[in-house]
């Protein structure tokens, strides 16, 4: 068993690309495939409705067809044997941690299988297509659903939780992050401010902030993290 130090971990796509998942940075990422300002903003949903449900439609397929890789089994692993404050943070609106057995867990940007009533706020899960037709089962409006995802220029979720853990942690880690999204990327500035943590980035290839990591280890997702894992509950950070 750890000794008693809190954790935070912040994961991004990376960790989620060895499952089959589309990253979006990288060079064969979604942003070059889709123009972010017609699919991930408000205005853009705005503009072209059913543009932005058919994206997510086959984005919601994809991830029912995928299944947590190793990575998210050993943070899993990491979560349930870790005598201490743990904290998961993702970018990730997939629900591969979940379903790896991760309870201890935010997900900043929203989740791919909810969506949300702008009319009433309800808040619900969704598996299937949804499409300007489909009915919120709380006030019965049809046409006021969207995915219950953060889009650029929206506020993250539950960031005064996860910024007081920051400020608490002994140990941060960063995996599969591209350290170009904000305000994620800059947890780990956040953490340096207090100047107690120790910092880490897992990651396929250095992201634009590894510099600000005392230590930075890099290769699959599949590889790296469930290395470090064992590594961690074997008394090392």
């Amino acid at each position: 068993m750890a000794s008693k130090k809190s954790i935070v971990i912040l994961t991004g796509a990376g960790i989620s690309a060895e499952s089959g998942l589309g990253t979006f940075r990288d060079k064969d990422g979604l942003w070059t495939k889709y123009d972010l300002e017609e699919v991930a903003t408000p205005q853009g949903f705005a503009r072209n409705p059913v543009l932005v449900h058919d994206f997510y439609n086959a984005r919601r397929r994809n991830l029912i067809e995928a299944a947590p890789n190793a990575a998210h089994y050993a943070l899993a692993e990491l979560e349930k044997n870790w005598d201490g404050d743990f904290l998961l943070v993702t970018q990730n609106v997939d629900d591969l941690h979940e379903r790896a057995g991760s309870e201890r867990l935010l997900h900043m940007h929203g989740e791919l299988l909810k969506i949300r009533c702008e009319r009433c706020q309800d808040v619900g899960r969704w598996t299937g297509d949804l499409d300007l037709a489909t009915a919120c089962t709380a006030c019965g409006t049809s046409g006021s659903l969207r995915p219950h995802v953060v889009w650029f220029g929206e506020m993250p979720l539950h960031m005064e939780e996860i910024y007081a853990a920051l400020e608490n942690c002994d140990l941060f880690l960063s995996i599969g992050t591209s350290g170009q999204v904000y305000p994620a990327a800059g947890f780990v500035a956040e953490v340096r401010k207090v100047g107690r943590a120790h910092t880490v980035e897992l990651n396929l290839e250095r992201s634009d902030g590894y510099s600000l990591f005392a230590e930075g280890i890099y290769g699959p997702a599949t590889e790296i993290v469930p290395a470090y894992v064992r590594r961690l509950l074997n008394g090392g950070i």
